[in-house]
């Protein structure tokens, strides 16, 4: 494993359109459910533990085995009820394979707009990493994205938010050695744990007319 190469694809300043997404922290600010830290804190939990270990499960999966993409990429439409969701997951796995191409030399099996775990997963394994780190940077990105929306959406202290997702961290690699470890699964026998509340706000979400973050 290189250390460098994945906190190259962590870095929040890969130019995959990350910083355009809340991760369905938005519609639950306007709803009055995250309003502080501690609020924050508790949706990011909740985040890691169904998104989070679901991306991090396709994106383990789609790394060891870039064969499989076009049937991972159906098993996360089918655990993606809304469809606001499914759009900006595509969105954001058709910026991450334009970022991973100007890097590395990338399998054509992820298609031209994949879910962004599978995205992820090609370009990890186009990195030379194996599916716990692909596991890792996806459970990663599942948590830093939304915790970073949420300094611009409620003004946080970054201090404070980055004190909570350093107490996360354990969190985070718990959930991502759950994930990798079943990367040979069945697609259908992967993680399929669902947030009903975070896909209902984001059909809600993608009808306003003014919003600061595409989903």
């Amino acid at each position: 494993m290189s250390l460098s190469t994945l906190l190259l694809l962590t870095d929040g300043r890969l130019p995959a359109g990350g910083h355009a997404h809340s991760g369905g922290l938005e519609a639950q600010v306007a709803a009055g459910r995250v309003g502080d830290v501690a609020a924050l804190g508790g949706f990011l939990r909740g985040r890691l533990a169904t998104g989070g270990l679901v991306s991090a499960a396709f994106a383990a999966a789609a790394c060891g085995d870039v064969s499989r993409c076009g049937e991972l990429d159906a098993g996360l439409d089918a655990r993606t009820p809304s469809p606001a969701l499914r759009k900006a997951s595509r969105a954001q796995g058709r910026a991450l394979l334009r970022a991973g191409r100007a890097m590395w030399s990338l399998s054509g099996a992820a298609g031209r707009d994949p879910h962004q775990p599978v995205a992820l997963g090609v370009l990890a394994a186009a990195a030379g990493l194996g599916p716990g780190e692909a596991a890792v940077a996806a459970a990663h990105g599942t948590i830093t994205g939304p915790a970073s929306a949420a300094v611009r959406l409620l003004g946080l202290d970054p201090y404070a938010v980055h004190a909570l997702l350093a107490r996360l961290a354990p969190d985070c690699d718990r959930i991502a050695a759950v994930a990798a470890a079943r990367y040979r699964d069945p697609v259908d026998d992967l993680p399929a744990a669902g947030a009903p509340l975070l896909d209902i706000g984001a059909e809600h979400h993608a009808t306003w007319e003014v919003r600061l973050f595409a989903s």
